[in-house]
Parts: C-alpha cells; structure tokens; sequence
C-alpha cells in the first residue's frame, strides 16, 4: 500500500515539476510546427509507404515462439517445459484450491497435441517438431495508409 502512495507522490511531484520548468505555457504559432523530415526518413519511408510498420518474418515469430518454452535454452523442449503454461492456466481455473479440475482431465488435448507434434517420440520436440504446434491465424485485414499532416495543418 505505501508503494502506491509513493508513487502517487512521485508522479505528482514530477507533473509539479515539468510544469514548473515549461513555465506552464505550450508553445505556439510557428513555434508549434514540426521540423522538416531529414531526407534519408522520407525516402525510407516512400519506400516502405507511409506508416507502414515493418512486419517480423515467420521465422523471427516462431524462434520467439520457440524460445519461450525452451525454458532451459538446450534447444529442444520437453514434456515439462511445453506444459508448463498449462500448469499455470489450471491454478487459475482452480481458483478455490479444492482440487475438483484434476490436471489430466483438463490438459489431455495438451498432451496429445505434444503427442502428436513428437514424431520420434523421443519424450522432446525440436524446432521443426514445435514448429507444428503453432496456431494456425487468420491473416489481419490492412489498414489504410495514414496521412501525415503537413507544416501549416493541412491534410
């Protein structure tokens, strides 16, 4: 409780503060307008279009993926490791502790889809083995380009 307190008391100290330094006015007119677009950014971002953010690789998503259950970092995951998550879910689902979701009930499609992914049932998935297990996702709609506002505040 008194973490909160403290920090309460800090953001309102700093707030005080900026306010004191900004003299508590916003600049204005030709002060407000953006600085010009160094050559380099514009031509980068002509090239990609405007706003577009830059996607991850299917392959940097899976390694991340990957990683995340490879708890031990020896590159291959094991039973324990890939339930490990599921663990934690049933403790939430089990929220008065009197044990009437028994874990087997619960993560056997888990455990067959561990199953199922360990093609030489070595007790351990691999990268590619793992790379099995992904979610299939449908793919997001595209947004439309953004614009981008211009010095005197016409679109």
């Amino acid at each position: 409780m008194w973490r909160y307190l403290a920090g309460g008391a800090a953001a309102l100290a700093l707030a005080g503060a900026g306010t004191l330094l900004l003299g508590g006015r916003a600049p204005s007119g030709a002060e407000a307008a953006l600085p010009p677009m160094p050559a380099a950014t514009l031509a980068a971002e002509t090239q990609e279009g405007p706003g577009d953010p830059p996607e991850a690789s299917p392959r940097s998503r899976e390694q991340k993926r990957f990683d995340r259950y490879d708890k031990d970092r020896d590159g291959g995951i094991t039973r324990e490791e890939y339930l490990q998550s599921r663990r934690k879910a049933y403790a939430k689902l089990d929220r008065d502790g009197d044990g009437r979701l028994s874990f087997d009930e619960w993560s056997v499609k888990t455990i067959n889809k561990f199953a199922r992914a360990d093609r030489d049932h070595s007790g351990r998935m691999d990268a590619a083995e793992f790379a099995t297990t992904a979610v299939k996702r449908k793919p997001r709609a595209k947004c439309p380009p953004a614009t981008r506002p211009t010095a005197d505040g016409d679109d």
